[in-house]
């Protein structure tokens, strides 16, 4: 018999976890400052910053693999806190399927364990002892939803492309694909806590949308970092942002934080405003000059040079807020300087196959200056094929692609462009000085880098040892300031921040001429395509005016249909096959049948007692009207969910019966 199952606490308190006046620097970098942090169960915290401003260094600290300078740490010690390393490392004689299995041990013993507690209450069925034990093991396996982990295994195998893969050894992966290994163990191993670093890096859109489903519907208590904000907007509860080696905290997904962001900036404008006010009477206070030096008026002397610091440094903070809020709401074009007529490329009925696959098949199109084409699909679809036939790098199998006066530039996953034995300077300016010339205009060179968020002091260092985000911004920086007829980008936004994303998105929607690009970054291709290639695989590639959006969701829709319709189609034969199966009731599904009407009448109650406060308002101006709506939702919930899972043992009761 398992020990561990057994010696588990009956329950976890909310806070899982608790950090106070944690400070954290590394020789003279301070990175957090006096910050507090709490993470409750069933919380979905996404955690945003600037590269380098102490994300990773937040996650670590709480995941125990780094220790704070300063201030506490308290974990429930019962609970289980995993992290996805940016390089997992697998035993060497195991293939894909078995590495996944490997991480599930744990839950293949307490279902064995289930199973065995099941046969002996058969036979026992009033040992309390064993009752106890059965309803742990069952406790258990309902958190971690473990009732089915072959089937799961399955799935997470199909949806993450494994499946091709699943007898081959692990070791022999690419570094993205071992990632989607580890990932599939963490999803199906359901931690208590779940530590996400980037989770989206080497995933294509339908990979993400499977992961959004998981989280979602195990009900995960997760702390993740990504760029990707169409994933934080449709999984994140909370954004804490990282700013000033301060944590500051939002509600909701990446809408809202931006909504209540910009609500902070004007808060701020208006305190600054107060303070200015402030300010004028105290200055006029002091220039009376001798009271201000009576030893009882020295403090209120003090505090007006604490209103001048404050003065000057207040209107740096929300300038700063209000460019990385303008730059993130913009979502037009400009549309003057450039003719729509001149042709950059056209394509005549394209076929393209590498060792026998089909990657683009009699694809037909054309290529305006204006245009801005987002190339989307499956990995491994041929997108970046693409990009190499338009650049010429690669030929093709069959058809033509005449290629108009087009001057491009071109940026890659690689950054070929880029001499890591340079100097940033060096790098801008190869024949000395410090101008630049930026598509036809003369910039001084820190200027210029400085709207890429790159401080002065970085202009003597060698791109050799920049991090990856900083060597993409620098490349991007020095793309965008060629003057080019047509951007190529492949995977533009992989290792970049979010404000950074931001500055990229604004250049890039300012920038007069075409644009083709590889990304599966939802959110940034809805700001920038105007139109989609979509490679559908087998060489299928469609042509679509949708945003990308728009376009996942009616595929979403057809592909609910179609398994709908096979489900529909198969549902009576499997339902008997089911039922002749199961000739009783199991100890999980009597225990709900007896149970469930007890729960579902307490939480009737409940909803009409809130209904009842809602309607009096001497109640809900004490009990407030959010937390009564707010707690009206979460019982009518779990209500919903309560009482459909009744229904389904009611029917199977009745199924059996009758047979």
């Amino acid at each position: 018999m398992v020990q561990w199952l057994f010696n588990m606490t009956e329950g976890y308190p909310l806070a899982l976890v608790d950090l106070f006046n944690i400070k954290k620097q590394y020789d003279i970098k301070l990175l957090l400052d006096d910050v507090d942090f709490h993470l409750a169960e069933g919380e979905r915290i996404t955690i945003v910053g600037k590269n380098g401003c102490g994300k990773s260094t937040l996650m670590k600290i709480i995941i125990g693999d780094e220790q704070p300078t300063e201030g506490k740490r308290v974990i429930n010690q019962a609970i289980q806190i995993e992290m996805l390393a940016q390089q997992p490392h697998f035993q060497e004689h195991l293939n894909v399927r078995q590495a996944i299995e490997n991480e599930l041990k744990q839950l293949q013993e307490a279902k064995r364990v289930y199973e065995e507690l099941t046969q002996q209450l058969a036979s026992n069925f009033d040992d309390k002892k064993i009752q106890k034990k059965l309803e742990r093991a069952t406790a258990y396996l309902d958190h971690h939803n473990a009732w089915n982990l072959d089937d799961k295994v399955e799935r997470v195998l199909q949806e993450f492309k494994l499946k091709e893969y699943e007898n081959r050894a692990v070791t022999t992966l690419s570094g993205g694909e071992q990632r989607r290994v580890a990932l599939a163990s963490l999803i199906l191993k359901k931690p208590d806590i779940l530590l996400l670093d980037e989770p989206t890096n080497h995933l294509d859109v339908y990979m993400v949308e499977f992961l959004e489903e998981m989280l979602l519907k195990e009900k995960f208590t997760l702390l993740f970092i990504s760029h990707d904000r169409h994933f934080i907007d449709t999984i994140a509860t909370r954004v804490v942002e990282v700013d000033n080696q301060k944590l500051i905290s939002y509600t909701g997904g990446y809408r809202n934080y931006l909504e209540q962001k910009e609500a902070r900036m004007h808060s701020m404008k208006k305190e600054h405003e107060n303070l200015l006010r402030m300010l004028k009477q105290e200055e006029a206070w002091l220039a009376k000059g001798v009271r201000a030096r009576e030893k009882r008026n020295q403090g209120r002397k003090k505090r007006v040079f604490q209103l001048r610091d404050e003065a000057k440094h207040n209107p740096t903070l929300i300038h700063k807020m209000m460019i990385e809020l303008e730059r993130e709401k913009k979502h037009f074009n400009r549309e003057e300087g450039v003719s729509r007529k001149k042709l950059l490329f056209d394509l005549e009925n394209v076929d393209y196959t590498i060792v026998d696959k089909n990657l683009i098949k009699n694809f037909a199109t054309r290529i305006l200056q204006k245009d801005k084409i987002a190339i989307v699909g499956y990995n491994g679809s041929g997108k970046s094929t693409m990009l190499k036939l338009m650049l010429g790098r690669l030929e093709p199998n069959n058809g033509i692609i005449k290629r108009g006066d087009v001057k491009i530039g071109y940026f890659d996953q690689h950054r070929e462009m880029l001499d890591d034995e340079k100097t940033l300077i060096e790098t801008f300016c190869p024949d000395g000085g410090d101008i630049i010339d930026v598509q036809g205009k003369n910039m001084h060179v820190y200027g210029y880098l400085k709207s890429f968020l790159f401080p002065q002091e970085f202009l003597d260092k060698k791109i050799g040892f920049l991090s990856g985000g900083e060597k993409n911004r620098v490349a991007l920086a020095l793309l965008l300031s060629k003057k080019v007829d047509c951007l190529i980008l492949d995977e533009p936004t992989n290792d970049l921040d979010i404000q950074t994303i931001n500055i990229l998105e604004e250049k890039l929607i300012s920038f007069a001429g075409a644009i083709i690009f590889v990304s599966h970054d939802r959110y940034f291709i809805d700001k920038i395509a105007s139109k989609l290639f979509i490679f559908k695989g087998n060489g299928v590639v469609e042509e679509s005016y949708q945003s990308y959006t728009e376009y996942l969701s009616i595929e979403k829709e057809l592909n609910d249909l179609t398994k709908l319709e096979i489900e529909f189609k198969s549902s009576k034969p499997k339902e008997k096959q089911r039922v002749k199966q199961n000739k009783k009731l199991s100890y999980k599904e009597q225990k709900d049948l007896e149970e469930l009407p007890l729960q579902i009448e307490t939480l009737e109650i409940k909803i009409d007692e809130i209904t009842a406060c809602l309607y009096n308002p001497a109640c809900y101006e004490e009990r407030g009207l959010t937390n009564l709506t707010d707690e009206l939702e979460k019982i009518q919930i779990q209500y919903d969910q309560i009482s459909e899972r009744y229904l389904e043992v009611l029917e199977l009761e009745e199924e059996l019966a009758s047979n």
